[in-house]
């Protein structure tokens, strides 16, 4: 499995990145951690099914020690076999200071985003997706007053490919890439201009009970990037490893109720951060999805 992994992440990396930056990866994930670590924990994971029916996984809301994640989406059937699908949802964040672990204290970021699913062949999926993120930004002094507001347009396409490991068991592997375009509240230039950002994801989902549908849910997923600076010079950075996201989530559908619900913790573990030394930053999220059913037009 360790092999399928890091398999779909060379095929991610060189279908976008120049061919040396998986030596890049190798290198520095070495360096960070070692790679017998990294699959055992992709691994783990991996098994929570990050089928169309997962939760929405909450974004990076920067260094901090803790954080709020809430999303409120409508799942739309495409057609009348379910293999196409349309996920819309509206989110916000907040977060705490660096100081105290108020994760309600600030603003932390505004989410529209909308995906399209396609489940083209057995066990395998690809979507595409638009999403605008309004972020506001912090000093990194106290008393941590608000600086400015950046704004991201992002345009990403995901394929994955699901395991069925027996009747309760699913494992999913995703491979995501992302053109993330940056700007301030005016549009104007920032010092990041953009930013092509490669995600490697291993999700296991485990079906507690056919009642209600409920589900638990543990994730992994590793993210390198490179970005486009304009400031000081205009240059690029080096492709590396960014982030690793450890998640778990329980989902269950409400009663009698086209609503489905899910719970989770995440554990956003940002390299080179202050947060990195105390275990990363601590999300609670919750998300309420409205399915509708397909209607033949």
């Amino acid at each position: 499995m360790s092999k399928y992994i890091f398999c779909t992440s060379s095929w991610a990396v060189t279908g976008f990145m120049i061919p040396q930056s998986l030596k890049l990866i190798l290198k520095q994930l070495s360096m960070m951690f070692s790679l017998k670590k990294i699959f055992i924990v992709l691994f783990l994971t991996g098994l929570t099914g990050s089928s169309i029916q997962a939760q929405i996984s909450p974004p990076g809301l920067g260094d901090a020690n803790s954080a709020f994640w809430s999303a409120v989406g409508v799942r739309r059937k495409l057609d009348s076999l379910g293999e196409k699908q349309a996920l819309s949802y509206i989110a916000i964040g907040r977060k705490s200071s660096p100081d105290h672990h108020n994760m309600f204290s600030k603003q932390a970021i505004f989410v529209v985003n909308h995906e399209v699913y396609h489940s083209f062949a057995l066990h395998q999926q690809y979507s595409y997706a638009i999403s605008y993120r309004r972020q506001p930004q912090y000093e990194s002094t106290a008393p941590y007053e608000k600086e400015n507001t950046e704004q991201e347009f992002r345009i990403y396409g995901r394929y994955a490919y699901t395991f069925d490991l027996g009747e309760k068991w699913k494992l999913k592997n995703t491979v995501r890439q992302e053109f993330r375009k940056f700007f301030d509240a005016d549009f104007r230039k920032v010092e990041e201009d953009f930013q092509l950002r490669t995600r490697v994801k291993s999700q296991l989902t485990y079906n507690l009970s056919p009642k209600n549908n409920q589900k638990l849910a543990l994730s992994a997923e590793a993210l390198f990037s490179i970005s486009h600076l304009n400031e000081p010079d205009s240059q690029w950075t080096s492709f590396g490893y960014r982030e690793m996201r450890i998640a778990a989530y329980y989902m269950f559908t409400i009663p009698h109720s086209p609503f489905t619900v899910d719970i989770g913790y995440m554990d956003d573990l940002i390299r080179d951060s202050r947060s990195i030394h105390h275990g990363g930053v601590h999300y609670l999220a919750a998300d309420l999805i409205w399915n509708i059913p397909y209607h033949k037009k």
